[in-house]
């Protein structure tokens, strides 16, 4: 018996990275995993046959499929929102279009996400946000909109927190710093100007992000919700 059997999951944005690391743990503490996925149908497939979970095709940006999704499961008991994007360069010559998409998939799917899982969820259900530690602070120039996105979910939770609170639903986000993935590799270009604003000299696991995941989502959180967890190494300190 693992710590979540007969618990349903649900990840937006499960078939790589971060994402990957929280369906492979839930799937390892015996939870019924769901997952979504845009661009890797590949990397989602065999990811579904190694854990054991369901993949399904959802494109983030679009509202109506969020809802559906989430409508069309038979029960919930832990939605996490892991889907997201970046748009970097100067603001003064990124296309509106991409910004507009970026604020779609980054903050308009957190919120409808939220409510429709609230709808769904008995007492005691988890709403769990991957933000970003650029939420609280944002020391390099041409991400302004990636860190207006992830400051908005900040005060989304709190909000929502108190709508859900009285039906014994919380809900949190959890701001990793820089993480090793494919889109921001230990070894990549940034390594050494990232590295030089942390406490701890290294980018993060995506292990340590979904072991902080499971916890948020566990029975002995009943009493956190509408809270910002970061996990960054001292990015922000």
């Amino acid at each position: 018996m693992g710590k979540y059997t007969n618990k349903s999951v649900l990840v937006l944005g499960g078939s790589r990275g971060i994402g990957a690391a929280i369906v492979k743990k839930f799937a390892s503490e015996n939870a019924k995993v769901t997952f979504t996925y845009a661009g890797s149908k590949q990397a989602a497939e065999q990811l579904a046959q190694e854990t054991g979970s369901q993949a399904l095709f959802v494109d983030s940006a679009d509202r109506d499929s969020v809802i559906s999704c989430i409508k069309n499961l038979d029960t919930l008991d832990i939605l996490v929102v892991n889907a997201g994007i970046g748009v970097f360069g100067d603001a003064l010559d990124l296309d509106p279009n991409d910004i507009e998409r970026l604020f779609q998939i980054n903050i308009h799917t957190p919120y409808y996400a939220a409510v429709e899982a609230a709808r769904k969820m008995p007492i005691g259900g988890r709403i769990i946000i991957i933000g970003s530690v650029n939420g609280d602070r944002m020391p390099v120039a041409g991400m302004a909109a990636y860190a207006a996105s992830k400051s908005a979910l900040q005060g989304l939770a709190r909000g929502l927190a108190r709508d859900f609170g009285p039906r014994g639903i919380t809900i949190n986000v959890i701001q990793p710093g820089p993480i090793d993935t494919d889109a921001n590799p230990a070894d990549g270009p940034m390594k050494d100007v990232l590295h030089a604003f942390m406490a701890i000299k290294r980018h993060g696991t995506t292990t340590e992000v979904a072991n902080m995941v499971a916890w948020l989502a566990g029975s002995d959180t009943d009493f956190i919700t509408g809270a910002m967890h970061t996990i960054d190494g001292g990015f922000g300190a």
